[in-house]
């Protein structure tokens, strides 16, 4: 595991042999009473030695703990057992003078466990999943923690500024971009810290995602194919019906983690605009998680059966005013109507229909469209899974 490195920090004083007998440093301090009290007779002297034992025992327990914990370091933050912290990973410079890089906050139980990373904001207007973040780690007790947990708020901070999917500082899409490239543009620079800091220093990966500000997605995990022995145990953890199983593009943020033999999914929902049910939704996932790697007390809630799909991305061949005809998570059957497109005075340009039965996963909310533009998903029934 990338559980923790380095030394844990020193105990209150070195516990041992020295701490007992008629020399006790403790003993001396509990007798050196006023000179008008007498000295304690030996049998009082013998209570106190033991009282100087016990604690000796104690300090000796506490010590060995830490030193079996010791400190967790990634980028330039290293966190003791019990604390938290949080700063950046540098990546760059802006043109302002302004630092860019990745910010973190950490978490770092005082028992031992997996370190869990959950990032969001790898697009700059998904917003649910960063306050989930927040909120997530906030409500964690470093004290009760076995392990430690990584919160990325927002990997693509240049995109936030822009209130963009893409950073507006190269235009690259962050998620078709790993590994990177440590001499490339900015986006690539920021994928390529991230594989050589951040993907060593964890043990799985959760990147929480929305349908961006221009679609909204049903709620789902998306499960990297290839990958389902390393990662079904985490993707079913998620808590949603659909589990998307991912894999006709690459480049995405838990690539190079799975890659590196580490659990990575992606969980999806909502999109278009802020809301308090995705955020909720978002944190639950984030605690029932918690729960099945064993970081957090109680037992994690999985269904009976989830459906697998694949995804289809039906794109616009006219441009024009787009009207939703279904929505995210709906059914539908081979022909049945899912949009339509027309012009200015009304007149239809296309319809938009599902080429097989399955699900709707994801529908665009800007009315605006150009040919070409992504439209609709499309999710094949491909079978389930039963835990």
């Amino acid at each position: 595991m990338a559980r923790r490195s380095g030394q844990g920090p020193p105990a209150a004083g070195q516990p041992g042999t020295e701490w007992i007998g008629e020399n006790n440093t403790l003993v001396k301090l509990l007798t050196s009473l006023p000179v008008q009290i007498a000295p304690p007779p030996i049998s009082d002297r013998a209570v106190l030695e033991r009282i100087a034992a016990i604690i000796a025992g104690v300090l000796a327990r506490i010590r060995s703990t830490f030193e079996r914990i010791p400190m967790y370091s990634i980028g330039s933050l290293t966190v003791a057992p019990g604390e938290r912290a949080q700063g950046l990973i540098p990546v760059g410079t802006s043109t302002y003078g302004v630092e860019l890089g990745i910010p973190l906050i950490v978490v770092n139980g005082v028992q031992d466990g997996p370190v869990l990373c959950v990032d969001a904001g790898v697009h700059g207007d998904e917003y649910d999943g960063q306050e989930a973040i927040r909120r997530a780690l906030a409500e964690l007790d470093p004290a009760t923690l076995r392990g430690t947990v990584v919160g990325i708020p927002c990997m693509n901070t240049p995109a936030f500024e822009a209130a963009a999917r893409a950073s507006g500082i190269d235009h690259l899409n962050l998620n078709r971009i790993f590994p990177g490239d440590a001499e490339g543009s900015y986006s690539q620079r920021l994928a390529a810290t991230f594989v050589e800091q951040v993907v060593p220093a964890v043990d799985a990966l959760v990147d929480l995602h929305t349908g961006g500000a221009y679609g909204e997605i049903a709620p789902l995990v998306i499960l990297q194919g290839g990958y389902e022995d390393l990662a079904t145990d985490l993707a079913l953890a998620a808590g949603h019906e659909l589990v998307w199983k991912g894999g006709k593009w690459g480049g995405t943020v838990r690539h190079p983690v799975l890659a590196a033999g580490k659990p990575a999914i992606t969980i999806e929902c909502g999109g278009a605009t802020y809301r308090e049910t995705n955020v909720e939704h978002h944190l639950h996932s984030i605690r029932n998680i918690l729960r099945r790697l064993g970081m957090t007390d109680g037992e994690p809630e999985l269904r009976d059966t989830y459906t697998t799909v694949s995804g289809t991305f039906a794109r616009s061949a006219a441009g024009g005013f787009f009207v939703a005809r279904a929505e995210p998570g709906e059914t539908c059957k081979e022909g049945d109507l899912i949009a339509t497109i027309t012009d200015h005075y009304g007149n239809t340009l296309e319809e938009v229909s599902a080429p097989q039965d399955g699900i709707v996963l994801w529908v665009r909310r800007i009315r605006t469209v150009r040919p070409g533009d992504e439209v609709v998903i499309f999710g094949e029934v491909l079978g389930e899974i039963r835990p």
